[in-house]
């Protein structure tokens, strides 16, 4: 059974990734942020995205070769190359499991393309091509849209594919000084081994917070025993604090006037202003990030709120449908107050892409791009620590029985 060879591969040593480079697909592919964070450890042969802004971005920076246009629902088998892929990455549409989408879940038109991949994954099963490895990542709202059921139908479905599962919460805060929690659910054909050194018995609070162990019992006797709880280790302290991210002259965005810095000051209420105030005491050069956001005023009408965070990280960077969805940035060096939008490049490093990543040249084309992607870093750590010991036990045992 893959429990006993999963004990069996524990006996031997596991630290090196797979030999090869190993082949794998990318769906909902955004700028290849998944590819970005996989390395050269991987190699894409097949990536797909819908939107044609998001490809020419990928096409940019990986070629096109293996890049498809086209909805995931227009897919077939025949798209997909090679007998011998290992994984499919899928980070599927995630505003149907948000505020953004009304909270539609699994049955909305964006979020929904779950199960097109999902039909494609099958159909590769009924080829005998069934990938080794799925990963399934979105937003936290996944864990309780609809009360979990939504969740719960995800796992239904990688169990009765023939998958175990289990699934972490990963903030990015731990790798870039972004805020920034997303969903990770990491399937593993059921005839795989899975080293016991990559399963604990109970949820451990850093990677399992309580709303993923709170959905975790509303699944299906089928889906939990199909269940696994992953043991990561803990990260490795974050060297970097917002402000080594910022530039004194960015490219793409101006500094706001003096009128446009006093209009932001006069939007944050007065628990906001006193962090302005507090940093121009502090006499040093202090980096806050900012986002509109409407709140009750004493009165209780809505009104538009500039809200303020000094804590060395930035907020959540989020699509730009609106302008209240960027996020602007304020430097207090003494008593001199400077404010702008956060310019592409620094939304680019705050997910972890390096300068050398080809940016679009329009401003909300390149911060929806960061905003709707992947950190890079999160990706390479789970990949570490989950998805190449994996592959690794798997060729261990192919060559024991060769």
């Amino acid at each position: 059974m893959a429990d006993q060879r999963g004990t069996q591969i524990d006996r031997v040593q596991m630290s090196n990734p797979p030999s090869a480079r190993k082949p794998f697909y990318e769906f909902f592919a955004g700028g290849g942020m998944a590819r970005a964070g996989l390395g050269e450890a991987w190699e894409c042969v097949f990536a797909n995205d819908i939107d044609a802004k998001k490809r020419a971005s990928y096409a940019a920076n990986w070629g096109a070769e293996h890049l498809t246009a086209g909805s995931v629902a227009d897919l077939t088998t025949a798209d997909l190359p090679g007998r011998a892929a290992a994984l499919a990455w899928a980070s599927f549409p995630c505003q149907d499991l948000s505020l953004a989408g009304d909270y539609a879940g699994l049955k909305g038109k964006r979020s929904g393309t779950f199960w097109p991949f999902w039909r494609l994954m099958k159909a590769l099963n009924d080829e005998e091509r069934g990938l080794p490895l799925v990963v399934l990542e979105n937003v936290c709202g996944a864990l309780t849209s609809h009360g979990g059921k939504d969740f719960a139908a995800i796992g239904a479905a990688l169990a009765g594919s023939g998958y175990r599962f289990g699934a972490l919460v990963m903030d990015a805060v731990h790798f870039v000084p972004q805020s920034r929690p997303r969903l990770f659910i990491v399937g593993v054909r059921r005839d795989l081994p899975i080293p016991e050194r990559l399963m604990m018995a109970q949820p451990n609070g850093f990677w399992h917070p309580a709303q993923l162990c709170a959905v975790y019992v509303k699944l299906s006797k089928k889906a939990k025993d199909a269940w696994v709880w992953w043991k990561l280790p803990f990260p490795p302290a974050r060297k970097q604090i917002f402000s080594d991210l910022v530039e004194d002259d960015p490219q793409g965005v101006p500094w706001h006037t003096a009128a446009e810095t006093r209009r932001l000051l006069e939007m944050m209420s007065p628990i906001n202003r006193k962090k302005v105030e507090e940093a121009k005491r502090a006499g040093l050069r202090m980096v806050g990030g900012i986002y509109k956001r409407t709140r009750k005023d004493e009165n209780g009408e809505r009104v538009q709120r500039a809200e303020i965070r000094f804590d060395d990280l930035a907020g959540c960077l989020r699509t730009p449908v609106g302008g209240s969805s960027r996020q602007s940035i304020m430097i207090v060096e003494g008593k001199k107050v400077r404010s702008r939008l956060l310019a592409p490049r620094e939304a680019a490093r705050l997910m972890g892409l390096p300068d050398s990543y080809k940016l679009p040249e329009n401003y909300n084309e390149a911060y929806h791009l960061a905003g709707d992607g992947l950190v890079v870093p999160v990706v390479s750590f789970l990949a570490a620590h989950v998805l190449e010991p994996v592959l690794a036990a798997q060729e261990v045992c192919e060559r024991a029985v060769a």
